[in-house]
């Protein structure tokens, strides 16, 4: 069965994340992600990764595309997707892991922090947050392409953009959590890895 709506850059970057993630989660249990978007990566996730359960989340909006991707699983470690509101209450208990691809970029400010504090009420001590993403260092983009992506971000929405990585380990530091690694990806990504305190 073809599904519509797939994204070829999660068909690009889901073996670069795994491979980090398969150390990072090694004794994690249970990992919320925010924003799962199509679903393709907590499918690809999920499968390679029984030991865990993958808790997706997203605006209702792209619960149908979620549900009917996570539905092609052939394990049982993957659940259906929570209604989530960066600027509302969480829905759930605390869990263990929280994962996020291509997000802070395209919220506000704003919902950049809600997404700090919601890490703050809900990942347990000792555990691990995972941030997929373009970001900026010291104020400066990494890539020509970053740029142009930042520029047609902010054409879309201004209230959206690359972040710059410093502004994000300070929020990440104030809600308690501490920068264990910033790992090099293709396509001029990161994956910051941070552990809470």
């Amino acid at each position: 069965m073809k599904i519509s709506g797939l994204s070829q850059a999660c068909e690009n970057n889901k073996g670069p994340i795994l491979a980090e993630l398969t150390q990072i989660f090694a004794q994690t249990q249970r990992v919320l992600e925010i924003g799962s978007g199509t679903g393709q990566h907590a499918l690809h996730f999920a499968a390679h990764l029984p030991h865990l359960l993958w808790q997706t989340s997203d605006l209702a909006y792209n619960h149908a595309l979620i549900k009917q991707v996570i539905g092609t699983a052939e394990g049982d470690n993957i659940l259906p997707p929570l209604a989530l509101d960066l600027g509302q209450s969480w829905p759930l208990a605390q869990v263990d892991g929280i994962f996020t691809a291509n997000t802070l970029h395209i919220v506000s400010e704003e919902l950049v922090r809600a997404f700090f504090h919601g890490v703050k009420q809900h990942l347990s001590q000792g555990g691990n947050l995972c941030i997929y993403g373009p970001f900026n260092y010291n104020g400066a983009y990494t890539s020509d392409s970053n740029a142009r992506f930042d520029t047609s971000l902010r054409q879309r929405d201004p209230l959206s953009g690359l972040r710059d990585q410093q502004w994000v380990v300070d929020l990440a530091e104030a809600a308690g959590l501490e920068l264990a690694a910033d790992i090099a990806m293709p396509a001029n990504n990161r994956l910051l890895h941070f552990i809470r305190r």
